[in-house]
Parts: structure tokens; C-alpha cells; sequence
């Protein structure tokens, strides 16, 4: 019974997420993009903030029929900042290896540099994932609680949803972004609804924010992926992903 009250308690919080995400328009895959008859295949990068995002997506795609891998790395999304610029040698491969449909870029909280940088590394992004046959959707990042690590950095931070944006808007349909300003808020909440939704450290998400992402991501990669519909968040919210030990500060 108690596990049963979790699930349900978790599917009617996320069904409201679910319902109010808005989808983008359509885009038709780069050319050499998997059929709609394939399996199609999500790849997922970005941060330690992603590495905890892609537990539950994982169960969730894998709930939709959908093939799922993560490329977030803790301590860099690996595309702009501190040490991308010998992380970024291994990406591409890595990317073309997984055979992707959709690559999702869950904009980091290591993405430091000038606009002129951050708008040239998310430009190289594009055309490396559309030339492994993928669309890429951009996803801006949560907001943080800046403490002394990070405070020098935010106004690079700030400005990286609208240069990811620009870039988007100019890829002739190769990339889209999406705002997560539905999910998280204009500013780092760490309780939802009586319950921890951000880890208290400031950056990083509980099972409960994690959640509300995948059915919001779920809902807007239905624009995305032809023929993907998001499954029921009953079949995936509460599949033991919860009790991963990167979950900290919940």
C-alpha cells in the first residue's frame, strides 16, 4: 500500500507538468536519421545536473520503447568551459557512435566563457549532431543558488538560454530549445508541494524535480521524435531509479 501511495502521489504531481509543457513544432530528422519504423534513440548530455535528470528519463524512455544513453559527465557538459577544450576531442565520436535521433543538451553549469564562445562551441554542437543523422534540442539549465565557486561565472551562465536560442533559431531546423522555466522557475526553489524538489546544495535535482522534468521533457520531445508519445508516468515514477545514491541533499 505504501508503495502504491508513492506512485500515485508521483503520477499526480507530474501529470499537471505533463499537460501544461509545450511542444515545439515538428522537425523532420537530418537526412540519415533513423525511419520512424526504427527504434529511435535519445542521447542525453551535459553535467553532474543531467546525470541525475537521466535516471528517471532513462526508465521513461525505456517504458516508450525508446533506446537511451547518457553522455553527461560530471564536472563539464564537455562543449564550452573549463576543460572542454580536451573533452570536446572524444564527443563527436562518442555522439556518432550512440546512432542518435535526438541528442538533448542540458545547458551546463560549467558552460563558462564570452558570448562570442559559448555562441561558436553550441554552433559546433548543431553540426556535429546533424551530421550523425540527429536533431539537437537544447534545454536551458536549471536555476542555482550561486555560492562562491560558481558567483564569478553567472553572467556567463545567464546569457547561455538565449545564445543557445540564437543558435537554434539560425540552424535551419537542425536544433531547437527549449525554456524549462515551466519546470524549475525563474528562481532555485528547493521544496515543491511540501517536499524536496532541488538538493539543498544549490545545483543539483531530487527524485522529485527530476521527475517533473522527464514528463515536461517527455511531453516536448513529442515535437521531436516522430511518432513518440510519451508513456504514462506510471510506468516509469517509481522504478527504483529514486534511490540512486547521486540524489544528495533531498
Amino acid at each position: 500500500m505504501i508503495k502504491r501511495n508513492i506512485v500515485l502521489g508521483l503520477v499526480a504531481l507530474l501529470l499537471p507538468v505533463a499537460a501544461c509543457a509545450a511542444q515545439p513544432a515538428a522537425v523532420d530528422p537530418p537526412s540519415g536519421a533513423p525511419g520512424p519504423a526504427d527504434r529511435p534513440t535519445v542521447v542525453l548530455l551535459g553535467d553532474s545536473v543531467a546525470e541525475g535528470e537521466s535516471l528517471p528519463l532513462r526508465a521513461a524512455l525505456d517504458a516508450a520503447g525508446v533506446s537511451f544513453e547518457s553522455l553527461a559527465a560530471d564536472g563539464g557538459g564537455n562543449v564550452v568551459g573549463p576543460f572542454s577544450d580536451k573533452n570536446w576531442e572524444q564527443l563527436p565520436d562518442r555522439i556518432a557512435a550512440a546512432k542518435p535521433t535526438v541528442v538533448v543538451y542540458q545547458i551546463a553549469t560549467y558552460d563558462w566563457g564570452t558570448l562570442a564562445e559559448q555562441q561558436a562551441a553550441y554552433t559546433r554542437l548543431v553540426d556535429t549532431v546533424s551530421g550523425a543523422g540527429a536533431t539537437l534540442v537544447f534545454v536551458s539549465m536549471p536555476p542555482i543558488r550561486a555560492d562562491d565557486f560558481y558567483r564569478p561565472h553567472m553572467a556567463d551562465l545567464e546569457r547561455t538560454a538565449a545564445v543557445a536560442k540564437t543558435v537554434a533559431d539560425g540552424s535551419g531546423d537542425k536544433a531547437v530549445f527549449l525554456d524549462a522555466t515551466p519546470v524549475w522557475g525563474e528562481t532555485y526553489q528547493q521544496t515543491r508541494n511540501g517536499r524536496p524538489d532541488r538538493s539543498a546544495d544549490g545545483i543539483h535535482t531530487c527524485p522529485q524535480g527530476a521527475a517533473r522534468f522527464t514528463a515536461w521533457l517527455l511531453s516536448n520531445l513529442a515535437g521531436v521524435i516522430p511518432g513518440f508519445s510519451p508513456p504514462d508516468p506510471s510506468t516509469w515514477a517509481n522504478t527504483g531509479w529514486s534511490g540512486d545514491a547521486r540524489f544528495q541533499g533531498c
